[in-house]
């Protein structure tokens, strides 16, 4: 039976290809969604590029016929928008002088006059609960969510009666699950628990190795437990590309990464440049207008960098007898170069160690744009935490993420691990559990 589907303006600005996304339907898209389109179509940001390619994408839909009759879409779903009698209405108690109210308005009109279901779809959670309670299916827009609770850890626990004393030359290992690329193997005997030997899985080969245990520190910072030695193992490894560090505060991921980006760019000379960039997304109320150049504004929002940076200097100087080195100094000299994500839509970036920090609060679209940004010989790494996002627009199961993630997973290039350990201290570790 063929379903409609009603799209709030939300879904497009998510994904403007959302229209293509619901098979061989009728997709609906009241007047009021155009109306809202038009407001958001000169912004600079990427609910603004998805504004306009919306409106790009209707107007190209105009030569197949009249959207008001609808038209026949590639996938041979049919798309129409609607001008709806809202003087009409009978039984629909909510003020029409809401938009998000009118569009539920022409969700109830349709489910009213036709037999064939009638589906709200939203992002915005409230407008859902809205339509459940007129008696409108509603649901959120699903083509780009990942089960946060199925996410890819990047590592497992295996045990068995015994395994091999010498693990050199690799050891095939059969399991129910087959294992990704990269991926780490805990392998422990069952008669000595807790006792395990860190492996990683080689997909050409088919066997797992034991990691490469490196004398020296990673700029001064050596791994605290076993997912920081996946971690440090991954960053230093030139044959992958593509790294997420996924986990909670505190448990390393940007310290990590700064430590292994300085590390391959000023000792090792694998790179020429460690550039940073992180989503504008503010905790509590938006400090609004700020004086300064690009760079004066972008170091208000990399502060936690900054942070990071000065302790890992602080440790370096500890740990050799080089000359002082500041912040201020590889900044100046161009070895750290700070990027806002706006800027990097075009750019090629070959031999630079490229770090994405709180990348939770991206979308999967954003995602996209940014690691497509990767030249030759050089190296991303996304970090975040997916349950502390800032974008009212995604969730821990929607954002890029966690979408990079599971679609990445099988890539030879890529590399994946799930920190659950914090190392920043016991109040923030209990913080992170109990707050």
């Amino acid at each position: 039976m063929e379903k409609i589907f009603v799209l709030d303006t939300n879904v497009l600005l998510h994904n403007p290809d959302a229209i293509n996304s619901f098979g061989d339907n009728k997709v609906i898209l009241p007047i009021e969604v155009l109306e809202e389109l038009d407001k958001f179509k000169k912004d600079p940001d990427e609910k603004g590029r998805n504004s306009r390619i919306v409106i790009r994408n209707l107007d190209r839909a105009r030569q197949n016929g009249s959207l008001q009759n609808g038209i026949k879409l590639d996938n041979g779903g049919t798309l129409q928008i609607i001008i709806s009698d809202y003087e009409s209405l009978n039984g629909f108690s909510l003020k029409l002088t809401e938009i998000d109210n009118r569009l539920l308005a022409t969700a109830y009109m349709l489910r009213k006059t036709n037999k064939c279901p009638v589906i709200f779809v939203s992002k915005d959670i409230n407008a859902r609960v809205k339509a459940d309670s007129l008696g409108i299916i509603s649901q959120d827009f699903e083509k780009q969510k990942v089960n946060i609770d199925e996410l890819y850890k990047g590592w497992r626990i295996v045990e068995a009666d015994t395994y091999p004393q010498t693990l050199d030359e690799g050891v095939k290992l059969d399991t129910q699950t087959p294992l990704c690329p990269n991926e780490f193997v805990m392998l422990g005997e069952k008669s000595r628990p807790g006792k395990y030997v860190i492996t990683r899985f080689d997909k050409p080969t088919g066997k797992l190795y034991p990691l490469l245990k490196s004398s020296e520190s990673t700029f001064g910072i050596s791994p605290r437990n076993s997912q920081q030695e996946m971690a440090i193992e991954l960053l230093l490894d030139p044959r992958v590309e593509l790294i997420s560090l996924v986990g909670q505060a505190g448990t390393g991921k940007t310290l990590m990464a700064l430590a292994a980006g300085l590390y391959l760019v000023l000792e090792k000379k694998v790179y020429d440049r460690l550039l940073i960039s992180r989503p504008i997304m503010p905790l509590g109320r938006d400090l609004g207008f700020l004086p300064g150049s690009k760079e004066e504004k972008l170091e208000n929002w990399m502060e936690p960098i900054f942070d990071n940076l000065e302790y890992i200097l602080t440790v370096y100087r500890k740990h050799s007898r080089s000359q002082l080195i500041t912040v201020k100094d590889l900044l100046s000299s161009g070895i750290i170069q700070l990027e806002a994500l706006t800027y990097m839509r075009g750019r090629s970036l070959p031999r630079q160690f490229i770090i994405i920090d709180e990348a939770q609060n991206l979308t999967p679209h954003e995602i996209k744009t940014v690691v497509t940004r990767t030249g030759t010989n050089a190296k991303m790494v996304i970090t975040g935490d997916p349950y502390q996002i800032d974008n009212p627009y995604l969730d821990s199961d929607s954002n890029g993420l966690t979408y990079c993630v599971d679609r990445m997973k099988n890539e030879n290039l890529f590399g994946h691990v799930l920190l659950s350990k914090s190392e920043r201290g016991q109040l923030a570790s209990i913080a992170a559990k109990l707050l």
